[in-house]
């Protein structure tokens, strides 16, 4: 058996990670805190204040920025939420390089921003990098400052993989994990859903468009990240045949899309990978995509179909050959392909390989091991189940955590 494990995740500094979550990065952060805690390891989530206490974890702390009256009179000061971002982000990683540098075995980063990657060459702690989006330029400008220095990096999907290529050539692809207890096989309906962040680049007026041609009925769910959007091409499409039923919690959207005949997913970009299609696949939902970005990778004719990017015709043809699917096949199929499991036990190896390769001559020769961490065992990568030790004493903003709820219990 081995040790339970110290873990630093790194999320958005301006997003709680607490349902209703506000896209699918958080819905993922908190699937794996969830995961990481139920088996016993010690996690702390850097996150915006007010995550979920359920979780089990620490809470690393978000440095507040208070500048002075001449710094905010500065004629070259930047808007304020992009120095928020920025104090709140090199806090934690001054904070992880020094007063904390001996209190986790592994940093993961999860964050869009691009500090944690730029300051990676300074830690002394082992850090992974999951990247959830195609290459941005601050994150590009980062990896392509440090060489990369300082992190392994994981990549969502194949496609992800692929679009990060020219600018670093080692991804390990770790797909994201969904938890089918939580997304269970549902009982079908007539209705299609749609569900998502309401903004163009969703395109939830597409799915409208071929469940009106197709003579269905459709749900849309999510949060209203685009008003505009929303005011201008949604609003107007409402009615008897096409409902908005809101920013449903987990379990309530989980209970919508088990009830749904199809799941239309119209991504007008690239999805990196395509967490609503896992989602709807557990519930049993067979799934009708434009088939884009990393779609592809989780739709197979056993559980859905894919359609030429944008065809809103083909779309609407689609989804009567969809809706006949076996739902236990589709759910059987998102078990196999799309397990919380499977993502945890990948992640739990990339922690270990990390961690045991710590000693050999790499890019941190200036910054030696920690003293005081516990001897490891290298290599292995079996879940751990032993219950997770005492919480890290983090008080004061140097070394913050309020303690959000007590470690879920060993399975």
């Amino acid at each position: 058996m081995t040790r339970p494990l110290r873990i630093a995740l790194i999320a958005s500094c301006r997003f709680p990670i607490r349902q209703p979550f506000a896209g699918g990065l958080e819905a993922h952060v908190w699937h794996l805190a969830t995961a990481l805690a139920e088996h016993g390891h010690d996690v702390a989530l850097f996150a915006a204040p007010g995550s979920d206490v359920s979780l089990g974890c620490s809470s690393l702390k978000v440095c507040e920025l208070e500048l002075s009256a001449a710094a905010r009179a500065d004629v070259s000061m930047p808007a304020q939420g992009f120095m928020d971002d920025h104090h709140a982000y090199l806090s934690l990683m001054v904070q992880l390089a020094g007063s904390h540098r001996d209190s986790f075995d592994v940093i993961h980063n999860h964050s869009l921003h691009y500090l944690p990657v730029a300051m990676a060459p300074t830690l002394s702690t082992p850090m992974l990098t999951t990247v959830h989006t195609p290459p941005t330029p601050w994150l590009e400008s980062a990896v392509k400052a440090t060489g990369g220095r300082g992190t392994r990096f994981a990549a969502v999907s194949e496609h992800t993989r692929a679009a990060w290529a020219p600018v670093h050539d080692s991804f390990t692809v770790v797909p994201n994990g969904i938890d089918a207890r939580r997304w269970p096989l549902g009982d079908g309906g007539e209705s299609a859903v749609w569900f998502g962040r309401i903004t163009p680049e969703k395109a939830p007026h597409l799915a409208v468009a071929a469940a009106r041609l197709a003579g269905r009925a459709i749900k849309l769910a999510g949060p209203i990240s685009d008003a505009a959007y929303f005011a201008t091409q949604i609003q107007p499409l409402l009615g008897d045949d096409v409902r908005y039923v809101g920013h449903l919690t987990q379990q309530r959207l989980a209970d919508l899309v088990g009830r749904s005949a199809v799941a239309l997913v119209t991504p007008e970009w690239d999805e990196p990978y395509g967490l609503v299609v896992a989602e709807a696949m557990s519930c049993g939902t067979p799934v009708v995509a434009f088939g884009r970005g990393g779609i592809p990778e989780l739709v197979t004719p056993e559980s859905g179909c894919l359609v030429p990017p944008g065809d809103v015709q083909a779309l609407a043809a689609a989804i009567p050959a969809a809706a006949r699917l076996s739902r236990r096949r589709v759910h059987e199929h998102a078990v196999a392909h799309c397990s919380a499991t499977a993502m945890l036990h990948a992640y739990l190896a990339l922690y270990r390989q990390m961690i045991s390769a710590e000693g050999e001559p790499d890019d941190r020769l200036l910054h030696p091991p920690p003293r005081l961490r516990p001897p490891r065992t290298g290599g292995q990568h079996h879940l751990a189940l032993a219950q997770a030790g005492d919480s890290h004493d983090l008080s004061g903003c140097a070394t913050s955590a309020s303690v959000l709820g007590g470690r879920h219990a060993t399975a």
